[in-house]
């Protein structure tokens, strides 16, 4: 009986079974941090620009002109337009009025750039003066093209330029880029970048200047 206790006790039971390990996979907790944070990061850009925009609109909806502010060609004089060898000589001079017809409501114009025009081509470019302009206030931009420019005109361009050569009278436009804001008190907008338009003005070619001849242009936000 000793002899069987001896031998169990010497008997082998096979190799121990080791505690379980549990793996950790390396980078997955930190992508998943990355993404989330690039994500708000995201929403919080989106955000912050919808405000803005709103922002936007709020000023312009609050503070926008009741009365639209009006543009008007009154005097023209065109005292030389020749066209050779593709180049076209030129001497253009105009009066441009604006019109602020608001009572509380000021006009930055902060940039203004003027652009004359034949059969769509530009030939004359002028920069004026920033101003300012103040509630039920009319003011007048003085503006010259004097130069020459190559111009291309060929098929019916060139025989309306002939044309209307013969005749003495002219078809011209003139373009006003801007770069504007408005005043309430205190308060001004963001700025805007209209475009005002004189399209097909009819100008005589060392003639009288046509004077009040009340050419509206069209203004385009």
């Amino acid at each position: 009986m000793a002899e069987k206790q001896a031998h169990l006790n010497g008997a082998s039971y096979g190799p121990s079974i080791p505690p379980p390990q549990h793996y950790h996979r390396p980078g997955r907790g930190s992508d998943c941090g990355c993404c989330c944070f690039l994500a708000f990061l995201l929403k919080v850009i989106i955000t912050v620009a919808m405000l803005i925009g709103l922002f936007i609109l709020i000023i312009w909806l609050i503070f926008r002109p009741i009365n639209k502010v009006e543009f008007h060609v009154t005097d023209v004089a065109l005292t030389q337009f020749n066209y050779t060898n593709n180049m076209l000589q030129f001497n253009l001079a105009a009066n441009i009025s604006i019109r602020n017809p608001n009572k509380k409501i000021g006009i930055y114009y902060d940039r203004i750039e003027a652009r004359a025009f034949y059969e769509d081509q530009r030939f004359g470019y002028h920069a004026l003066t920033p101003f300012y302009q103040g509630h039920k206030n009319t003011s007048v931009l003085n503006v010259v093209f004097k130069g020459q420019q190559a111009v291309t005109l060929q098929g019916e361009e060139l025989t309306r330029f002939n044309q209307e050569r013969t005749s003495g009278l002219y078809s011209i436009a003139l373009e006003l880029s801007l770069r504007i804001r408005f005043k309430l008190g205190k308060v001004k907008t963001a700025r805007f970048k209209p475009k005002v338009e004189c399209d097909d003005l009819k100008i005589p070619l060392k003639g009288s200047p046509v004077s009040g001849s009340n050419n509206k242009c069209e203004i385009k936000f």
